[in-house]
C-alpha cells in the first residue's frame, strides 16, 4: 500500500509519523519549513503524565538538562501561600499518594528530538520546503500536490505529486488541509492574553512551579521552572488591553521578581512574547481518507488547559487505529472512532473552560463556578485554576472514552476493576510470559494487552506459573484473538480482585474487565475494540478451544 501522508512537522505531526513507522507503516511528512526549528525559550510545553509516557515510548523524552518535572506546585494569593502540592519522584510506585509531576520542556527541544528519531526510521521520508496546495481522493487512496523543492519521484517544474493511502493534517491553526477539505473551524478569538518571558534567575523555590493570584489587583502570574535556573513566567493580560511594550514587560519582570525575592535579583532575559489564546473546534475531523489533528482540529489553552497535550493524544489515538486499518487488520469503522472519541473529549474540555472563564474572571463569579462545575465540592478558585495545569478535573484529567463505538457492552462476567471502561489504566508493575519485568505503561503502544491479576506470581519460577492455574487457558484464549495481543501478569491492580482479566487498548484505555478466563467474551471485546462486529460466542469459544489444544501440544 501507499504510505500515510502527514502534513506538518510540529510535535503532533512528527509524533504521529514516528508512531506509525513503529507499527511498520511507511510515512511521508510534508514540511512547509526548511527543517530548521526556531529556538524560542519562551515557547514551552507542559505535558501530562500520559502524553509524556507516549513520548517516552517513542524514545523522545528530553534529557535532564533539557526539561523535566517539578518537585512541587504552590499557589499564593497576594503575599501569602495558600496551597502546595508535592509530586512523587519519577520512579515512585503508583500506590504512592503523591501525584506525578507534569513534564515541562521547550517546544523546540521536543520537535528536534522527534525529528531526529524520525530521520533514523527506514519507513519515513521528510520532505522539507513542501507547501501543500491541492488534495484529491479516490476509492483506493489520495493524491496531494505540493509546491517547493521537496524531492519525490513525481516531481515536475510545477511541483510534486504525492500518492498516499491516507492523509493527516497536523499543519496548525491555519491548516491548509482543513481549508482544502472545506471543514469549518468555529470558535472564539482572543479568549485570553498572556505576556511571556523566559529568563535565568534564582527564585526562592527552585524546582517548584507557582501560581500567584492577585499580587496586584486583578493580576495572575505563573512561574514554571526548567533545568539550569531557567523559568518561564506568564502574566495574564486584560482581554483588550494595550500592546505590551518591551519597557512595560521589563517593568513587570522586575516588579514580580522583587515581590518574590524581596528585591530584584540578578537575572538574564532570554526571550519574550505575547501569547493569545483562541478556542476553536473543527466541525469534522475526518473526511474520507483525510484527517485533522492537533491545532488543525482544535485550539484551546485558557485556564491552564494544554493544547499540545490534546494534540499528542490525537496522535496516539489515531496512530494505532490507522496502523490496524493500513495493515487490513481492522475494518474502516475503526477510523470513525477517532473523531467520535477525540472530538468529544476536546469539546468537553472547551466546554468546561468556556463555562468557567467568564465567572472566574469576573467579580463574585466563583460561587457560580462551584455550583455549576463542581457541585457539592468544597474546593477553592485556586484548585480550579490548578487543575488544567496539573492534569486534574474537567480542565485537565485524561479523557474517558465511555461512549466510544469501540467500548463494548459490559460482558456477562464483567467485574469492577477500579478503572471504568474507556478510562486510562493505572500504571502497575507487570511480568511478561518470558519472565521480563516492566511497567504497564511501557508495554503500551503496539498491541492489545491482556492483563491477569494474579497475586503471588512473583515468588514462583515462570516455568511453574505458566503451566498452572488460569494461565494455560488464558494463553490459549489470547492466541485465538482476532488481533495480536500481549499477555501480562500483575501482582495487583487497584480495585481489582484476584483472577480479574483486563483488556487494554494500545493507547492505555481499558476495554473491559472480566472475572476469570472467558474466551468468547474476551474475543468479543477484542473484536469490538478494533471496530468489528463480534462473531457468535459459540464460534469464539470453538476458536479458543482449538488454540488451547495447539498450545497444549506445544507444551
Amino acid at each position: 500500500m501507499d504510505p500515510v501522508i502527514v502534513v506538518g512537522a510540529g510535535p503532533v505531526g512528527l509524533s504521529l509519523a514516528l508512531a506509525l513507522t513503529r507499527r511498520a507503516v511507511p510515512v511521508v511528512v510534508l514540511d512547509e519549513g526548511s527543517g530548521q526549528d526556531e529556538v524560542r525559550s519562551a515557547r514551552t510545553a507542559v505535558l501530562s503524565p500520559d502524553t509524556a509516557g507516549f513520548l517516552a515510548r517513542l524514545g523522545c523524552t528530553p534529557t535532564p538538562h533539557e526539561g523535566g518535572g517539578w518537585t512541587a506546585w504552590r499557589t499564593m494569593r497576594r503575599r501569602h501561600p495558600e496551597r502546595r502540592v508535592e509530586f512523587a519522584a519519577g520512579d515512585s510506585d503508583p500506590g504512592v499518594v503523591a501525584p506525578r509531576s507534569p513534564l515541562h520542556v521547550p517546544q523546540h527541544v521536543l520537535t528536534r528530538r522527534l525529528r531526529a528519531a524520525l530521520t533514523d526510521e527506514r519507513l519515513a521520508q521528510i520532505a522539507t520546503d513542501s507547501k501543500l496546495d491541492a488534495l484529491e481522493q479516490d476509492e483506493t487512496g489520495l493524491t496531494a500536490h505540493t509546491r517547493g523543492p521537496g524531492s519525490a519521484p513525481a516531481h515536475s517544474e510545477t511541483g510534486t505529486w504525492w500518492r498516499g493511502s491516507h492523509l493527516v493534517g497536523c499543519d496548525g491553526p491555519r491548516s491548509t488541509v482543513r481549508k482544502l477539505l472545506e471543514v469549518r473551524f468555529p470558535g472564539r478569538t482572543a479568549v485570553e492574553r498572556h505576556a511571556v518571558a523566559a529568563l535565568r534567575a534564582e527564585l526562592p523555590w527552585p524546582g517548584e512551579a507557582a501560581l500567584h493570584l492577585s499580587p496586584s489587583p486583578g493580576e495572575e502570574v505563573t512561574a514554571r521552572p526548567l533545568p539550569g535556573d531557567l523559568w518561564r513566567i506568564d502574566w495574564l493580560l486584560p482581554p483588550r488591553g494595550d500592546l505590551v511594550t518591551p519597557d512595560a514587560l521589563v517593568a513587570r519582570i522586575r516588579d514580580t521578581l522583587a515581590l518574590w525575592c524581596g528585591r530584584t535579583p540578578p537575572y538574564e532575559l532570554l526571550d519574550t512574547g505575547v501569547h493569545t489564546v483562541h478556542h476553536r473546534l473543527a466541525l469534522r475531523w475526518r473526511a474520507g481518507r483525510a484527517f485533522l489533528a492537533g491545532d488543525a482540529a482544535h485550539l484551546l489553552g485558557a485556564l491552564g488547559t494544554q493544547g499540545l497535550d490534546e494534540g499528542l493524544r490525537d496522535a496516539e489515538n489515531l496512530a494505532w487505529k490507522l496502523a490496524l486499518a493500513w495493515h487490513r487488520h481492522a475494518p474502516d469503522p475503526i477510523l470513525d472512532s477517532y473523531q467520535a472519541e477525540r472530538r468529544a473529549a476536546v469539546a468537553a474540555r472547551l466546554r468546561a473552560a468556556d463555562q468557567a472563564l467568564p465567572l472566574v474572571r469576573s467579580n463574585g463569579g466563583w460561587p457560580t463556578v462551584r455550583r455549576s462545575l463542581l457541585p457539592g465540592a468544597a474546593r477553592g478558585l485556586d484548585a480550579l485554576l490548578t487543575d488544567g495545569r496539573l492534569g486534574n478535573g474537567p480542565l485537565g484529567a485524561p479523557p474517558v472514552y465511555a461512549d466510544s463505538p469501540l467500548t463494548p457492552p459490559a460482558p456477562p462476567s464483567s467485574v469492577p476493576a477500579g478503572t471504568a471502561p474507556g478510562a486510562q489504566v493505572v500504571d502497575v508493575p507487570v511480568t511478561a510470559p518470558d519472565g521480563s519485568a516492566a511497567r504497564l505503561r511501557d508495554r503500551l503502544g503496539r498491541d492489545l494487552l491482556v492483563l491477569l491479576v494474579a497475586p503471588g506470581t512473583c515468588v514462583w519460577d515462570r516455568r511453574h506459573w505458566m503451566s498452572a492455574g488460569l494461565m494455560p487457558r488464558l494463553a490459549a484464549a489470547v492466541a485465538a484473538l482476532p488481533v495480536r495481543a500481549e499477555l501480562l501478569v500483575t501482582e495487583g491492580y487497584p480495585g481489582a480482585a484476584a483472577h480479574t482479566v483486563l483488556l487494554v487498548r494500545p493507547d492505555g484505555h481499558l476495554v473491559a474487565a472480566m472475572e476469570g478466563v472467558r474466551p468468547a467474551e474476551l474475543y468479543a471485546c477484542a473484536d469490538a475494540s478494533r471496530g468489528a462486529a463480534t462473531v457468535p460466542p459459540q464460534a469464539t469459544a470453538e476458536n479458543a478451544t482449538k488454540a488451547e489444544g495447539r498450545a497444549s501440544a506445544r507444551r
